[in-house]
């Protein structure tokens, strides 16, 4: 069986030092917000080329406490992607906010800056339009350049999505440096994975940074006392620190595996112009967090590979705006025909570090075999 992800392969090239890790946190005594959490903040800033990282408990948290350092809640809209995993869209509902939803570009799955610019405007409400949050999706930064010019005619703030995209580049910029705040997942099976959930947000804004370190911990200034209001309890816990710091200096050596398997698949499927490869804007470099083809007979194709032991995954199976808890057609202003395309054509073959060559080719020519029967 090859699996579309694999987080247990990643953990067993890394063991020993893992293992290390987390006996040296149990043995310390300190599990929350101590050494590893201020260290890792500190690597992972460094890393990414920002001032400051403040680690919270997950992806979803980090762009809930972005919104909410930005004075973002109760009657405000943001604009995002409804081609993105819930998760983007739910930071902002918890927040009090609205999420509006323009459609993706068709080449690169990401927020389409013409589509953005459409929604500004024309919608009736821009005034009450406070943020935008484009989703770097599948390890493919969002045009940034474009997003940010637009958001800064209309006063916007910039929250990038990084949570697919860690170490991912924009004319050699790295996401998560061009908006105002980047937000990060580490769930296990991201390109800078943890062993649980895990998150952290990016800022080169002194005062945003300290605002979110008093809100990921009920909006404490001093200990016990609750001077802001909107604070939660989301804290990286040393644990998961302490296995962040340890991966932290494959991350980039991680990403160019996948950037190779994704050129072996390349090479072997461009073969059948029946598949739409992924493509990749001149300007960036993706960390391929996943790759991403779509194709017509996908269900049948899927099925296919299932019963060859290869396993796939659709990212993401139903467009936000169409599921329920989002279906109000205010989050909806504009068609979205490329969104709903997508979702009824994408397949997500298997993509981890750890995949073999001679695994990547055998899951490829299986494909162009299941195609011709």
């Amino acid at each position: 069986m090859i699996p579309q992800c694999n987080p247990k392969a990643n953990y067993l090239v890394h063991k020993s030092a893992i293992d290390t890790a987390i006996k040296n946190v149990l043995e310390s005594g300190w599990y929350i917000l101590g050494n590893e959490v201020l260290s890792f903040e500190r690597e992972f800033s460094e890393n990414m080329g920002v001032d400051h990282a403040v680690g919270v408990a997950s992806g979803t948290d980090a762009l809930e406490l972005a919104l909410r350092a930005c004075g973002i809640g109760a009657g405000d809209f943001v604009i995002t992607v409804s081609h993105t995993a819930v998760a983007t869209a739910a930071a902002i509902v918890r927040t009090g906010a609205h999420p509006l939803f323009v459609d993706i570009d068709p080449d690169y799955f990401t927020m389409a800056p013409k589509q953005l610019e459409m929604l500004l405007s024309s919608y009736s409400l821009v005034k009450k339009i406070k943020a935008v949050i484009p989703v770097h999706l599948y390890g493919q930064p969002t045009n940034m350049p474009e997003i940010i010019k637009l958001a800064h005619q209309y006063s916007l703030f910039v929250i990038e999505d990084c949570a697919q995209a860690h170490g991912a580049t924009i004319n050699d910029h790295k996401v998560g440096t061009w908006g105002d705040i980047g937000c990060f997942s580490f769930y296990p099976t991201k390109n800078l994975g943890a062993l649980g959930d895990g998150g952290i947000v990016t800022t080169n804004d002194k005062k945003l940074a300290e605002k979110l370190t008093w809100l990921r911990e009920y909006g404490w200034r001093e200990r016990y006392i609750s001077d802001i209001a909107g604070g939660i309890n989301s804290r990286l816990d040393e644990l998961q620190a302490a296995i962040l710091r340890m991966k932290l200096p494959h991350l980039e050596a991680e990403n160019e595996s996948r950037r190779q398997i994704a050129q072996i698949y390349t090479s072997i499927l461009s073969v059948n112009q029946n598949i739409v490869l992924p493509k990749i804007a001149t300007a960036n470099q993706s960390v391929y967090h996943q790759y991403v083809i779509q194709i017509k007979e996908r269900d049948a194709l899927r099925s296919t590979l299932k019963e060859q032991g290869i396993g796939t995954l659709i990212h993401y199976p139903v467009p936000i705006h169409q599921q329920a808890a989002f279906s109000d057609t205010e989050f909806s202003p504009m068609p979205l025909p490329y969104t709903e395309q997508a979702a009824s054509q994408i397949l997500s073959l298997p993509m981890y570090p750890e995949l073999t060559d001679l695994a990547v080719e055998k899951v490829a020519q299986t494909l162009l075999m299941s195609l011709k029967s």
